[in-house]
């Protein structure tokens, strides 16, 4: 239980103890008027009572959280992610964003590679230190070095700047799809998945080696549970990307490659020194049932 609240024009009004409510929309009526500030101002007036199904619905909405230092992008953003159903926090450095990541545990970062100050990969590096927060980062168009180099460090995908707002928002919901995968997936996720030493349990987004919990991002452990069902079989890269990353293998895409790269760091080596994640040449991988 929470409180209800509602942000407008960056101020807090508390309206009662039960819920708390986000009011961001940016939709308009006939007549221009932003339908939730019409419906916050009745229900701070008490001319209305708050509407629970409202509420859920604004309480689901995901809520993202956009690092830039291009102010005019932020707003952009800004306005057709909040059109198209997120809550949205923004901050124009790296310091802010890291605030505003332990502050406001948002459902996905979206992240600037070039930023003055601290940059987009040492932002990242702080995040995966204290958060499995999934994150999205934005790199220069062309530039392979930042996507392997954020993919390494455990960023969940990559867009290339300038991008469209629209290819944002397929790729904000693809991530938050397969990061709530477990929730929704037609297996009993409450049952561990057992390979050998590591055993994961899908519903509750862990994984553990030899009875240590294993520091994934998600997307790591969506790709380490799509090789752990499939334990001792070929897994194509094309089944991994649809099952674990929600979207079909572009060409030329080597993201599953850094991912699976940084899965085999985690697990290290077994007693005859090869991986147990191995590569099957022009087919895929397979996780190694000992």
């Amino acid at each position: 239980m929470c409180r209800i609240s509602v942000r407008r024009h960056g101020t807090l009004l508390q309206i009662s103890n039960e819920f708390i409510v986000l009011f961001e929309s940016v939709g308009r009526d006939e007549r221009g008027v932003n339908p939730s500030k019409r419906y916050v101002a009745e229900v701070a007036s008490g001319l209305l009572s708050l509407d629970l199904h409202f509420c859920d619905a604004f309480c689901a909405m995901p809520q993202v959280l956009l690092i830039d230092d291009d102010r005019e992008l932020l707003e952009l953003l800004r306005d057709y992610l909040q059109a198209d159903g997120f809550s949205v926090n923004s901050a124009t450095d790296g310091y802010a964003g890291l605030k505003s990541v332990q502050n406001n545990a948002p459902d996905i970062v979206v992240l600037d590679v070039m930023m003055p100050g601290i940059n987009g990969m040492q932002v990242l590096t702080q995040i995966r230190a204290v958060s499995p927060v999934p994150v999205l980062m934005l790199t220069a168009k062309g530039d392979d070095t930042d996507r392997i180099m954020g993919l390494e460090l455990g960023a969940d995908d990559y867009v290339s700047k300038p991008c469209t707002p629209r290819e944002l928002v397929a790729r904000l919901r693809a991530i938050l799809k397969r990061s709530q995968n477990a929730r929704s997936q037609k297996q009993d996720t409450r049952v561990p998945i057992t390979v050998g030493a590591l055993t994961i349990w899908p519903a509750k987004r862990r994984a553990q080696l030899a009875g240590k919990d294993m520091a994934l991002t998600s997307t790591e452990f969506s790709l380490l549970e799509v090789l752990a069902r499939h334990a001792g079989e070929t897994v194509s890269k094309q089944q991994l990307s649809e099952e674990g990353l929600g979207h079909p293998l572009s060409r030329f895409d080597r993201s599953i490659d850094v991912h699976v790269s940084g899965i085999r760091q985690k697990f290290g080596l077994l007693p005859d020194g090869s991986s147990p994640i191995q590569t099957v040449i022009r087919m895929g991988y397979q996780l190694v049932v000992e």
